[in-house]
Parts: C-alpha cells; structure tokens; sequence
C-alpha cells in the first residue's frame, strides 16, 4: 500500500480516536515500525499531525496536547537547546525558569552552574535544580496546575514582582511568523507577561515544532526577548523578524 493511500486512513483514524500510535498503525496496515514512523514524520512536517511519545495526534489551535505527550515530542531537540542555552547562563546570576517541557531540560543543563538563584513556577524544575547544592532554589506561590506541575495566578506574579532576574528562560506553545509569541493559557500568559517584565534578559527555549503550531493567546513579541535558541533553523519570515528585532537566534545541534 502507498504512503498516499495510507496517509488520508490515517489522519481518518487520528481524528476518530484523537491519537495513533507507531505500532498499532503497522498492525494495522501490515507494515514496518519504520515506514508508519517515516509517514507520522512527513504529515507532521506538514502540519497535519504532531509528533509525540509512540505516535501523534492531532494538531489543535485552541487545546494543547498532554504534558506527557509533550514530554515525548522531540525529545532529542530540546536537550540540544537545553545544552545550548545553559551554556549561555552564566555562573553567579539570578535566573527565572517558568512552565514547560524545555525548560525543565535546561534546568537539568544547570547542574552544573555555580552560586545560582533560581525561581521557578514550575515544580519539576525546583525538583531538578534541587540535586544541584550550589543553587539556591525559590518557588513561586499560586495555583497547583496537577497535569504538569505548574503555578499560576495572581500569587505566582505577585511573587515574581518581588525580584529582578538577571536572565529569565521562557517556553511558548507556538510561534508566529509575525513574530509573537503564543500560548493556550490565559493564565500562564500573564505569568509570563510578568517574568519578562521583571527580567533584563530573556532566552527563549522552542524546538522547531512550534514553527507550525497556533495557539490563540499572545504572550509577547520577539521584541521582548534578548535571544531565542532552537533546533532547526527559523522559516525564513520568522527568521527576518528575528534580524528586524536584533534577537540573536542560536540553532543548537544535536548529538
């Protein structure tokens, strides 16, 4: 059977059952675990479906997908940004870390990192950067988001307003070729509204999926940032606004 015959089967059944997975997919058609994987990668590339732990679903522009599926999403990617922007985080600074998949990796990049402060929205990444003895640690207050361990709310940027990062590591759900900034969460959004504010620097962490993703909330513009690291380099709109902002744009590769 043909990657065009099976492609429209199975976009057919990702939207009757919300995901596919690698191996039911095979089973399913009597083909390798390698060409379902090579057909999950060319729809997603197209934007059709997105890549995640096992399998894909289906991309939305109003709901994000579960963090453990997220977790899962090119995992390889966000430890090469991860790698990337630590290295660009000096030992000896304040830094804020807020909600996400990749910056928990960059957390786990820091452990390394000496005389740090830390503050974090993002209990997966106090619990990280806990195993590091020379980081002092600080969580936020707020409200317990169980799905990904994240606070948000008016306590969570009352607390942030206590301080002045020196360099402040944001996440985003999407990225626009206008050059904003966005995310599904209203809340979250004002969080990081706050972070930027309060920070005179800001590196933002998004592997090259986000290139194709909407999400409905904008948080900021590229303007905002001082530097965004990523995987793949930017389509060539996004990557023309990066120039017209002066944000430095690092494209960090993998093993």
């Amino acid at each position: 059977m043909s990657q065009s015959i099976r492609y429209p089967e199975i976009l057919e059944i990702a939207r009757r059952e919300g995901k596919v997975t690698v191996e039911g997919l095979a089973d399913h058609f009597g083909v390798t675990l390698q060409t379902i994987r090579r057909d999950l990668s060319d729809l997603a590339d197209s934007g059709r479906l997105e890549r995640v732990h096992g399998g894909a679903v289906l991309p939305s522009g109003t709901t994000n997908i579960g963090y453990e599926d997220r977790r899962g999403l090119n995992p390889e990617g966000k430890t090469a940004i991860a790698r990337a922007c630590a290295a660009q985080i000096p030992h000896d600074c304040s830094v804020f870390l807020n909600i996400g998949t990749s910056t928990e990796a960059v957390a786990d990049g820091m452990l390394a990192h000496r005389n740090i402060l830390a503050v974090t929205n993002n209990l997966n990444v106090a619990a990280t950067l806990a195993r590091n003895p020379d980081c002092e640690v600080v969580v936020t207050a707020g409200s317990l988001r169980r799905a990904d361990g994240g606070l948000t709310g008016d306590l969570t940027e009352t607390t942030i307003r206590q301080f002045k990062f020196d360099i402040a590591v944001i996440g985003c759900s999407a990225l626009d070729e206008d050059g904003d900034i966005l995310d599904f969460d209203m809340q979250e959004v004002g969080v990081t509204r706050t972070i930027i504010e309060q920070s005179r620097r800001v590196f933002l962490v998004a592997d090259h999926t986000k290139f194709r993703r909407q999400a409905p909330v904008r948080v900021a513009a590229l303007s905002d940032l001082s530097a965004f690291f990523t995987d793949r380099p930017p389509p060539a709109a996004l990557a023309a606004r990066c120039r017209e902002m002066g944000v430095a744009v690092h494209v960090a590769e993998g093993d």
